[in-house]
């Protein structure tokens, strides 16, 4: 029987070993489950009785506060895990290992996105007070815990990609969140500020503007926050819409998993040391 990737293993142990990771969790859940229990207070505090349809406020701001931590932990466990074996001085050694450079990167990604997949999962009693409470529907909640997977796999492939082609860790951290910051709310702004240029434009020709141009409709479906505003039935679009191929939470996927799939492969063939021998000799 073939054993499992060594590098998967002693990654995972060592993530998931240390007094660390339940710390993590839990301060995890304090921070989410304050903000949850902070709006219900403010929500509630002068409510004559309590009324199921404002459950979807509390979804609302769990679902908001979940991906902004996400944002904020999974680049910082992600963008270190090759330039830290850089700087330790053991990512030669693992290259000698049979494992490929694609392999290895893929262990380091796999063991960050468990350990985030940990944290979705126990964020689930949380949840439970929108279903103690009713007002949402079951396909929202896999739709948002859907839509939370696959922003995880993005952030930590860009943290992979940082980690491989900066040297340093700081560095690759620092740029790790600017574009993560860029994707949750640089493309928001920019669809908002292209929707104005068109919406001048049209003034100025004395015309309407029937539809979203596809450059602003792109940013939009590709902007984590106004994507999972949509998924919660909120109308967060900018612009009077316009007809694609694929629906935006399709757009927001196909987007989200070609990209993060072409950044692993590039972070393989990058930290390959026969092809920096090639551009040596070039």
């Amino acid at each position: 029987m073939r054993e499992l990737n060594p590098v998967l293993l002693k990654e995972l142990r060592q993530r998931f070993r240390t007094y660390r990771s339940p710390l993590v969790v839990v301060l995890y859940l304090l921070v989410l489950g304050g903000f949850s229990l902070g709006f219900i207070y403010l929500e509630w505090r002068n409510a004559a009785y309590f009324q199921p349809g404002s459950s979807k406020g509390i979804f609302t701001v769990i679902s908001m506060a979940q991906l902004g931590l996400l944002a904020f932990v999974v680049p910082g466990l992600t963008a270190g895990v090759i330039s830290g074996e850089r700087e330790r001085q053991t990512l030669n050694v693992l290259l000698t290992t049979e494992l490929s450079p694609l392999g290895i990167v893929t262990s380091k990604l796999i063991s960050a996105c468990s350990f985030t997949a940990l944290l979705l999962v126990s964020t689930l009693p949380l949840y439970s007070l929108v279903f103690m409470f009713g007002g949402l529907a079951p396909v929202q909640i896999i739709g948002v815990l859907s839509f939370f997977l696959v922003s995880m796999f993005l952030f930590a492939a860009i943290g992979v990609t940082c980690s491989t082609y900066f040297k340093r860790t700081g560095v690759s951290t620092i740029t790790t969140y600017g574009i993560v910051f860029f994707l949750v709310a640089g493309t928001g702004f920019l669809a908002a500020f292209f929707y104005a240029l068109f919406q001048q434009q049209a003034r100025i020709a004395m015309v309407n503007l029937h539809e979203t141009p596809l450059i602003v409709q792109l940013l939009q479906d590709t902007n984590p926050v106004i994507v999972m505003l949509r998924i919660l039935g909120e109308s967060a679009t900018i612009g009077p819409g316009r007809e694609m191929w694929l629906p935006y939470w399709g757009t927001f996927a196909l987007t989200y998993l070609v990209l993060g799939l072409v950044l692993i492969l590039w972070s393989g063939w990058k930290l390959n040391p026969i092809n920096q021998k090639r551009k040596l000799f070039r």
